[in-house]
């Protein structure tokens, strides 16, 4: 005897590996900003981060984009750091994106984001943005490396990477930003006692120092009577959580404001199969009503 029903169309799923396409339908996006940089230059900071684990990206930003960032930030420096990690004489802002737009390009500089596009997979994500404002007197922080709270033995490659960026000058003296060149490619070994290994980030305002997750770095200490401003920006792969909740700290009408690139960012894309759907759909469709998203 024939069924009444139909034969089903639905695809039929065996191996969660063929879930490898966008079921949340994509939506039409720009290429990223960084397509537009020259191929040789990429080549050549890549190859500087691979062994090295950073590179400085030098005067990216002209005097009157820093000087904006800095005229934003400048009036929200009130809290100092909550513990010696953060900083006892550290100023630390957060929840940059949702309070001003003179700092948008330094999350989604082109240069930043064509070693991005290389080194994690399609649709990353912004995981933290602050200020930070070394105050005279400040010890050096403790060496640490970025995507170490997250629990996968080294070595390995780094999930997630980084940039500081100067807004006032990067010195030895004034705590400028310290690198330890090649312990990105470390295993269990720490960087807590490689003194003679740091090399500290010099460099001018507007320039950033981009580094791996992996990489041992921090702030150095500040011997100097001036203050020293930064912003930094830390990006993972699409599959990891975000240190900052970047969906509750960032309201729509932001989101509706920023560039296409840190709209990806901050979630409002697909990781496919299905990760980062909103009632099973893609997430842009939550800013569709106004129209930003197409």
């Amino acid at each position: 005897m024939e069924s009444d029903n139909p034969p089903s169309t639905v695809p039929e799923i065996t191996e969660i590996a063929e879930l490898h396409t966008d079921l949340a339908r994509r939506h039409r996006a720009t290429a990223s900003a960084g397509d537009a940089v020259d191929p040789e230059v990429v080549d050549a900071d890549l190859a500087a981060l691979h062994r090295d684990g950073y590179v400085i990206l030098r005067d990216l930003l002209s005097a009157g984009e820093i000087e904006r960032a800095r005229a934003a930030i400048t009036p929200l420096l009130h809290r100092t750091g909550r513990n010696t990690f953060e900083g006892e004489r550290t100023q630390r802002v957060y929840s940059l994106l949702e309070r001003t737009r003179d700092c948008d390009r330094l999350v989604d500089h082109p240069r930043v984001l064509a070693l991005l596009d290389r080194l994690l997979l399609p649709n990353y994500l912004l995981s933290q943005l602050q200020a930070i404002n070394v105050l005279p007197g400040e010890r050096a922080q403790l060496p640490h490396h970025d995507d170490g709270f997250y629990p996968v033995p080294r070595p390995r490659p780094a999930l997630s990477a980084a940039t500081v960026w100067a807004v006032d000058d990067f010195t030895e003296a004034n705590g400028a930003t310290v690198v330890l060149p090649g312990s990105h490619l470390w295993g269990d070994r720490r960087g807590t006692a490689d003194s003679d290994l740091r090399v500290p980030a010099a460099m001018s305002p507007g320039s950033c120092v981009f580094f791996l997750g992996t990489l041992w770095h921090g702030a150095g200490a500040n011997r100097t009577d001036r203050a020293r401003l930064a912003v930094t920006a830390q990006y993972c792969e699409p599959w990891l959580r975000p240190q900052e909740a970047f969906g509750l700290s960032t309201g729509r009408d932001t989101a509706r404001a920023v560039s296409e690139d840190i709209r990806r960012m901050l979630g409002y894309s697909i990781h496919p199969p299905f990760m980062g759907t909103v009632d099973g759909m893609h997430p842009a469709r939550l800013l569709a009503d106004r129209g930003a998203v197409p």
